[in-house]
């Protein structure tokens, strides 16, 4: 249903280069980024009392293209059960399409899935793939997830913001650092995230007419975007369940995005001179951007993931303020301590819930 390689040649073919860099300037980078994840383990490790090994999980400094390529792959393997599960729907009512119907369709989601990774090669500064995974080696440890920054994108934003590129690097891997943590340190993480996801699978309306229906649905709500109102397509494709379910998810992705943004705030003061600085003019540029960039972002969703930075680092900070750093670090006790969706707007509630 999906054609991959149409996605990567789509995405290739669209996305817009990087920064002019030289040679020995783009080893500088990729160096000093790999450097820069290092030197933040220690840092990260004492300021949240998580402790992950390095070996757990790699990173990797790539270009624009090499981050499509992996989330290319990452897709493929999630999304193949719920693809499968729809392909099998249809069969079961003789409306499976013919070979050459399949073939286009494949091609056209495959243009669709290749477009907006291009578009968002291009934003994102560093990202931790949690799907990714290999087993153990010569008795190590197996390989879970794995921490992509993407050099060229690290490099177009210290210029726009004018900023210590030094420092810029390190504050950015710093961030991303946590993630690799969180995910690493936390020995439940991964799996929950996982089940999450098969969940929201399982809960798609694989029967073609209710896809028909949900189709039809995405089309009256794009006309309503074009007037300009506020509408998210995302949120027009789910169903009941999976609004559930995205709640749930919206809960934990707002805490670790909104915890990696306070550990960087926290642990820069004492390794980067002109973290505030930084601050400052990012999180500008966070709300900027043209009337087609907004409008795409609103499209994607992305809107949504701006929201987890502030109201996550809002939750994490309230929290903390009330009950201190050792209350906080109930969440990475189990699952059911992870704050939900609404919790994450009132941290109280997370408070009374977990303790009391």
């Amino acid at each position: 249903m999906i054609d991959w390689d149409f996605a990567l040649t789509t995405a290739a073919r669209m996305t817009r280069p990087g920064p002019e860099i030289g040679g020995s300037e783009a080893d500088e980078v990729v160096a000093e980024l790999r450097e820069g994840a290092a030197r933040s383990e220690g840092p990260v490790r004492e300021f949240t009392g998580l402790s992950a090994e390095s070996a757990t999980a790699p990173v990797l400094v790539v270009d624009r293209s090499g981050w499509v390529e992996a989330n290319v792959s990452s897709f493929e393997v999630v999304m193949r059960p719920m693809l499968e599960k729809v392909q099998a729907s249809a069969q079961a009512k003789g409306q499976a399409p013919g070979r050459f119907a399949r073939t286009v369709g494949a091609r056209v989601t495959g243009a669709e899935v290749g477009a907006a990774l291009a578009f968002m090669s291009t934003k994102v500064l560093g990202q931790f793939d949690p799907f990714y995974s290999l087993p153990a080696r010569d008795g190590g440890l197996p390989v879970g997830g794995r921490l992509l920054l993407v050099a060229p994108n690290v490099v177009h934003v210290e210029r726009e913001l004018d900023v210590d590129a030094h420092d810029f690097r390190l504050w950015v891997c710093l961030h991303e650092e946590t993630h690799r943590v969180q995910f690493t340190a936390v020995p439940w993480m991964r799996a929950h995230v996982q089940g999450l996801v098969d969940a929201l699978i399982d809960a798609t309306d694989t029967d073609p007419d209710g896809v028909s229906r949900s189709l039809g649905e995405a089309s009256k709500a794009a006309g309503r975007l074009v007037r300009g109102e506020r509408v998210s397509l995302m949120d027009v494709l789910q169903n009941d369940r999976q609004r559930e379910l995205i709640a749930q998810v919206t809960g934990v992705m707002s805490l670790l995005e909104g915890h990696a943004d306070v550990v960087m705030d926290g642990v820069g003061p004492s390794v980067i001179p002109s973290v505030r600085q930084i601050r400052r003019r990012f999180d500008k540029r966070r709300q900027g951007g043209g009337i087609l960039d907004r409008l795409v972002r609103q499209v994607l969703g992305l809107d949504a993931k701006i929201r987890q930075y502030r109201d996550g680092a809002a939750f994490v900070r309230s929290v903390e303020k009330s009950i201190g750093r050792e209350g906080f670090d109930a969440v990475w006790a189990s699952p059911d301590n992870l704050p939900s969706a609404e919790e994450i707007e009132q941290p109280d509630r997370w408070v009374a819930r977990v303790h009391g």
